[in-house]
C-alpha cells in the first residue's frame, strides 16, 4: 500500500474548489460509540443552522465535512483493535439518520467512507485496513470517482493501464459522491484484460480533475460532479487488491443501498420539523378555520401528525434492515443471512422512499401559499426526496422483494436493481 501520510496539495485543475478546508487537527479517536454519539450531538446543531439557505445559495460546506470527518464520525465500524469505537451498523444508519435529518446533502457525500470500511472489513488486506484505519482516524475523507455516463447498464469504459512499475488511469467519470470534499479519491478502471480494477488516488495528483458540474433537482451539495482523470499516474501500492466483484453477494453493496434509505428516513424526519416550525412560526388559520392559532386547527395537527407517522416508520423501518446486516456478520456472512439482509434492505429503502416524498408533500398541507413562498424552501425536501430515489428504481426494489417471497429467488448482487 502506499506510504503516504497525508494527501498532496489541491491541483490546480481542481475547478470546483481550489482550497477545500485543509485538514486540521483531528479530536482523539473514539473508542466507544457513545464518545462518538455525544460529538454528534455537539456537531448537528451546527450543521442545521443554516442548511436551507446553503441549499438555496448552491454553497458546498467544505468546512462542516471537515469537522465531521475529525469529529471521527467516519469511524464508527473501525475496530477497537485498530483504535476505533468497534461500532455496529445499526450505529452508522442511527447517525446517518440523524445527520440526514438536518443535513440529507451530507449525509449522501459521506456515503463512500462507510462503503470502504465495510470493504476493508470484509477483505483480507491486513495493510490496507492498517493504513486505511489510521488515516480515517486521523480525519481524512473518501470520495468516490462513481459511475460514469453513456455506456449501457452503467458500464465502464475508463482504463488504467501499465506504466513500468506503476499504472496510468484516463476517463471521465460522473456521480462522484463527495469527491469535492474528499483528501482521496477512489475509482473503477479496466485493466488490459477488460477486468474491473478498484484504484485510489490523492486528489491532488497531477491529471486529476474535479469538477463542480452537479446539476440536478435535488441533493445539489452532494458534491457529486465530474471527475476526470486524465493521465493519472497510479502507484501499484495504490491498486486496491480487496475490490468486491460486482457478480459476488457482499456486505458492501447492501450497505451502500442502506445508506440511501437512512438519508430518505432523514429528509422525512426533516420534513416534519420545517412543519411543524412553520404551523408555530408562519401558518395562519384559513377563513373557516375554528382554530385562532394554526397549532389549533384540527387539519394541521392530521398533517403534522401524519408526517410524524410517516418519519417514524422510515427510520424503525431503516434501522430494523440494519440489525439484519449486523446478524449477517454475525453469521460470518453466509450466503444465506446476506441474501436475507439484501430483500431486507431492499424493502426498507422501497418504503422510506415512498415515506419521505409522502411526508415532504404533507409538509405544504400546514399552511397556505405562503407555504410555497422560496424563502421557506419547503420543496428542498420533495426535490432531495425524489433525487435520492432515482439513484436506484423502487420497483426493482419491490420486484426483487417480491421474487424471493414468491419463489425464494435470491435479490440481484448489485445494487441497482
Amino acid at each position: 500500500m502506499s506510504s503516504l501520510a497525508e494527501p498532496a496539495s489541491p491541483a490546480l485543475h481542481d475547478t470546483a474548489n481550489p482550497h477545500p478546508a485543509p485538514l486540521g487537527q483531528a479530536q482523539p479517536p473514539a473508542t466507544d460509540t457513545a464518545v462518538l454519539f455525544t460529538r454528534a450531538q455537539a456537531l448537528l446543531p451546527q450543521v442545521a443552522e443554516g442548511a436551507a439557505a446553503r441549499e438555496s445559495a448552491r454553497e458546498l460546506p467544505y468546512a462542516l465535512v471537515r469537522q465531521i470527518a475529525e469529529a471521527g464520525l467516519l469511524t464508527f465500524r473501525i475496530p477497537k483493535a485498530y483504535g476505533g469505537p468497534g461500532g455496529s451498523i445499526h450505529d452508522v444508519i442511527r447517525f446517518l439518520v440523524e445527520l440526514a435529518a438536518v443535513d440529507s446533502n451530507t449525509a449522501q457525500a459521506l456515503r463512500p467512507n462507510y462503503g470502504f470500511i465495510e470493504s476493508l472489513l470484509a477483505g483480507k488486506d491486513e495493510a490496507a485496513r492498517q493504513l486505511w484505519f489510521g488515516r480515517l482516524l486521523k480525519g481524512q475523507i473518501l470520495g468516490n470517482g462513481g459511475l460514469e455516463r453513456g455506456g449501457a447498464h452503467g458500464a465502464t469504459a475508463a482504463r488504467i493501464l501499465r506504466d513500468g512499475a506503476h499504472y496510468r488511469v484516463n476517463g471521465t467519470k460522473y456521480y462522484s459522491t463527495g469527491a469535492l470534499y474528499a483528501d482521496w479519491i477512489t475509482s473503477l478502471a479496466l485493466d488490459e484484460d477488460g477486468k474491473e480494477t478498484a484504484f485510489f488516488v490523492p486528489r491532488g495528483r497531477a491529471g486529476v480533475e474535479l469538477v463542480d458540474d452537479f446539476d440536478t433537482a435535488g441533493q445539489r451539495l452532494t458534491a457529486s460532479g465530474t471527475t476526470r482523470f486524465v493521465d493519472t499516474r497510479v502507484l501499484a501500492d495504490e491498486v486496491r487488491s480487496g475490490h468486491f466483484s460486482r457478480e459476488k453477494r457482499n456486505p458492501v453493496t447492501p450497505l451502500y443501498q442502506l445508506i440511501l434509505a437512512a438519508v430518505e428516513a432523514g429528509i422525512a424526519r426533516n420534513a416534519l420539523t420545517d412543519a411543524a416550525h412553520f404551523a408555530q412560526k408562519h401558518a395562519r388559520p384559513i377563513r373557516h378555520s375554528s382554530a385562532q392559532v394554526s397549532v389549533d386547527d384540527p387539519y394541521v395537527r392530521e398533517a403534522v401528525g401524519q408526517i410524524a407517522a410517516q418519519a417514524y416508520a422510515a427510520e424503525a423501518t431503516v434501522l430494523r434492515a440494519a440489525s439484519a446486516l449486523d446478524a449477517a456478520w454475525a453469521e460470518q456472512l453466509s450466503e444465506e443471512a446476506l441474501t436475507r439482509a439484501s430483500v431486507e434492505i431492499a424493502q426498507a429503502q422501497h418504503f422510506a422512499v415512498a415515506a419521505a416524498l409522502k411526508a415532504a408533500e404533507l409538509a405544504f398541507d400546514v399552511g397556505g401559499a405562503s407555504a410555497t413562498d422560496r424563502r421557506h424552501n419547503l420543496d428542498r425536501h420533495w426535490r432531495n426526496a425524489r433525487t435520492v430515489a432515482n439513484h436506484n428504481p423502487r420497483q426493482w426494489k419491490a420486484a426483487a422483494a417480491g421474487a424471493w417471497h414468491l419463489k425464494g429467488e435470491p435479490p440481484p448482487t448489485t445494487g441497482a436493481f
